[in-house]
């Protein structure tokens, strides 16, 4: 995989801290984890990211791919023997620079290295992820190979290789144009001396046809390359769709449950008015009971007053 852009997002934390959270360091404890640890921290993280209001940040994390066997055993090599993927870099480095070079010896030098090396390597792995709980299978050991040989003749695998977060094996050459697992043959890639004069048209057609060999083979190797590109290409934007994917799919997640909880508030609500418009009708209805009792009651005391102030008056009259 490629190396992740680095992004950063605030993240709450339960005691109500803010953390930062980046991109870089997710992925760099993802890759720490065994396989079957990955999806389920991956996924919190995304969520994490989700709550702090990063969306971006949270697709390009769930865009994290869990990685194979073979990538998890190769990525826990370059991690736990640093010294020893230091050392395969350099091997590629020199192996390079010897073919670039045409350095027949050296070349028969540091293809033994190789053999050696990447033996050595692959039972490394073997055993480091044995003791970490997973058996390597021979076809997965036959990719972490395939990834150590792409190292030695890619730059750029190894670039990504020793950054420890490989999602997938590295393919690519298992070696060097022209240079067989064994070293080439004495002579080979050393100075030749010129022919005889007296060869001089053989010599002509032996060059043409050497011109012709090296053009195709650059052809070959340009037309490989930019294979590579657009295969690469195609992957990073395959990883981009999917990330938006992924980054939807948990946005419509968080949608529908805001929906939920809404649903239920406003059931919750309309409960409530229902209740409040039950105890409004009989505040009402007393209201009115009230107001007759009141009204039949001031006609009790008229009445009443009428008739004391005739008893009054009789009482006046018979004075």
């Amino acid at each position: 995989m490629s190396r992740p852009q680095r992004m950063t997002a605030p993240q709450g934390t339960p005691d109500g801290k803010v953390v930062i959270v980046d991109l870089e360091s997710v992925a760099d404890e993802l890759y720490r984890l065994r396989p079957e640890e990955f999806t389920a921290v991956r996924d919190q993280r995304s969520a994490e990211a989700v709550a702090a209001g990063d969306r971006e940040l949270a697709h390009r994390i769930k865009g994290l791919h869990r990685p194979t066997l073979s990538a998890w055993a190769s990525n826990l090599l370059v991690r736990r023997k640093p010294d020893e993927a230091r050392a395969l870099t350099g091997l590629g480095e020199g192996l390079r620079q010897a073919h670039r070079d045409l350095d027949g010896g050296r070349l028969r030098e540091l293809s033994r290295q190789q053999r050696d090396l990447v033996a050595a390597l692959s039972r490394q792995a073997r055993e480091l992820a044995a003791e970490a709980g997973h058996q390597v299978s021979d076809e997965a050991l036959r990719e972490v190979e395939a990834t150590l040989h792409a190292v030695l003749a890619d730059p750029r695998a190894a670039e990504e290789w020793t950054a420890g977060r490989l999602a997938k094996p590295l393919t690519g050459p298992s070696g060097f144009p022209g240079v067989s697992a064994e070293g080439p043959a004495e002579g080979e890639g050393e100075p030749r001396p010129a022919p005889a004069r007296s060869h001089a048209a053989e010599e002509g057609v032996a060059d043409l046809a050497e011109v012709r060999e090296r053009h195709r083979q650059r052809q070959q190797r340009e037309g490989l390359a930019e294979a590579r590109r657009k295969a690469e290409q195609a992957d990073r934007r395959a990883l981009d769709r999917q990330a938006e994917f992924e980054g939807l799919r948990g946005e419509a997640e968080w949608a529908e449950k805001d929906r939920h909880q809404l649903q239920r508030h406003a059931s919750e609500l309309g409960r409530e008015l229902r209740e409040a418009e039950g105890r409004l009708q009989a505040a009402e209805d007393r209201v009115r009971q009230v107001r007759d009792r009141l009204a039949e009651a001031e006609r009790a005391w008229r009445e009443a007053r009428r008739k004391a102030d005739a008893a009054v008056a009789e009482v006046e009259r018979l004075s």
